[in-house]
């Protein structure tokens, strides 16, 4: 019998650079924890966001937006998985 649910939330986003910096931004964006580039063309990264809490995924987009170079930083999706933890510890899925 499930105890409590397990929340864990993605998100995909666009950052548009400027593209003089872009290079300095994908060198921070490699730096982040639970960030992931998953492509970049024209100034523009797409990025995956991961995390315990939808504040979670905004506080790190908000980061992002005041890296030097930055000109936008935009949540495109959030997706929110939902395990439960019975009382022996396993896992499953909602």
């Amino acid at each position: 019998m499930p105890e409590r649910a397990l929340r864990y939330h993605i998100s995909s986003a666009v950052v548009a650079t400027m593209p003089a910096r872009t290079g300095a931004v994908l060198a921070a964006l490699a730096e982040m924890r639970n960030v992931e580039v998953h492509g970049h063309a024209n100034g523009k990264i797409v990025i995956v966001i991961e995390g315990t809490s939808t504040g979670m995924l905004g506080d790190r987009l908000s980061q992002i937006s005041l890296l030097d170079g930055v000109i936008a930083a935009n949540m495109v999706f959030e997706h929110v998985e939902e395990e439960m933890q019975g009382h022996d510890g396993r896992i499953e899925q909602a």
